[in-house]
């Protein structure tokens, strides 16, 4: 949530990565080499899960740092800096997909044919053969998963995105996403009852509170 009535140094204190970003804003390179180290697999994989697709996904990490990097000077900490991060990464999954929409494209996966995965013909004579193979059922889980966020509308994607890869509580949740936190706890609610309707068949959806076991994101310290 937003640190009001804070000075700089106080949420520095309180958040080691506004103290690199406060150095990135000094000009320090290696501090901003850290940052992404720190954050580029995090975003990789929360931009993976909005997009759908793994070199989109890259593609818009690098773009977040880009644009970390030539906002630096203008840098003045008013929330924790994943907040602040995953604000601007948000911003701009919801701007690619809706460019997405307007401007449709199909792509082929040339390694995949299908739900079962690559060489479905070998796999379905192995399931024939004996018990089912783990890695096709992990495979066809993880395909009904994305196929089941898809069933979420942007803004219910994106609030259980954040909470269940970033960990985020529903006060940073409604800070990245401009909403008040009980709008964050209705979107939540409602997403987790579409994701347990779509995987009724493979899981039980987990429907309990996430703040009643909330603690704060990787990397803050307060």
């Amino acid at each position: 949530m937003a640190m009001t009535g804070e000075s700089s140094s106080q949420m520095a204190l309180r958040d080691p990565d506004i103290r690199l970003m406060l150095r990135v804003r000094d000009d320090d390179e290696a501090a901003f080499a850290e940052l992404v180290e720190l954050y580029h697999q995090r975003l990789v994989t929360v931009m993976q899960h909005l997009v759908g697709r793994g070199d989109e996904a890259e593609d818009l990490a690098q773009e977040v740092f880009l644009r970390v990097f030539r906002s630096r000077k203008k840098y003045h900490p008013r929330a924790k800096f994943s907040t602040w991060l995953f604000t601007i990464a948000n911003n701009l999954a919801l701007n690619h997909l809706r460019n997405r929409q307007r401007k449709p494209t199909t792509h082929f996966a040339g390694s995949e044919s299908g739900p079962l995965g690559p060489r479905p013909a070998e796999q379905t004579v192995e399931g024939r053969e004996g018990q089912p193979d783990q890695a096709l059922q992990d495979r066809e889980l993880a395909a009904a998963v994305r196929d089941a966020l898809e069933t979420l509308n942007e803004r219910q994607k994106v609030a259980v995105v954040l909470n269940k890869f970033e960990d985020m509580n529903y006060a940073d949740i409604a800070e990245v996403m401009g909403l008040t936190t009980k709008a964050v706890k209705s979107l939540l609610s409602r997403a987790r009852e579409n994701l347990r309707l779509a995987l009724q068949a493979y899981i039980d959806i987990d429907t309990s509170d996430p703040e009643s076991n909330d603690h704060p994101p990787r990397g803050d310290n307060s």
